[in-house]
């Protein structure tokens, strides 16, 4: 089976020795998204409802480049650094998905790249 790499503008390029996302037959594993702003690479500003909605927005824009969205997420790994954020990362990914809403894991971490309070990614089974 053949792999090909994904890349977008419209999701922060890569900050170390990774593709932003990977496609092997019909399935994408895409990287962690932490909330930077693609354009400058700097953390968006404002509150963790900015930082989660900014993580959806570049795991969206990548799904978009492997010629799919956010609907055929079969499976989200959210990392948090203080899960006291997880009631508020349910309420606003009820705006990015739709039922059958994919497997989840939610983790509590110590710290994430710069400084960021959450980090997702996802694998897609594109139909």
């Amino acid at each position: 089976m053949t792999r090909e790499t994904i890349q977008t503008d419209r999701a922060p390029q890569a900050i170390g020795t990774y593709s932003q996302a990977v496609r092997s037959g019909t399935t994408v594993y895409m990287s962690g998204q932490i909330p930077l702003v693609p354009e400058t690479m700097e953390l968006v500003e404002g509150d963790m409802d900015a930082q989660i909605r900014r993580v959806f927005d570049n795991l969206s824009a990548v799904a978009q480049a492997a010629g799919g969205s956010l609907d055929e997420v079969a499976k989200l790994n959210v990392f948090l650094v203080d899960l006291e954020n997880f009631a508020l990362v349910n309420e606003i990914m009820a705006g990015y998905f739709k039922e059958p809403y994919p497997a989840r894991a939610a983790i509590g971490v110590a710290s994430l790249p710069k400084g960021a309070q959450v980090e997702m990614d996802a694998v897609l089974e594109l139909g």
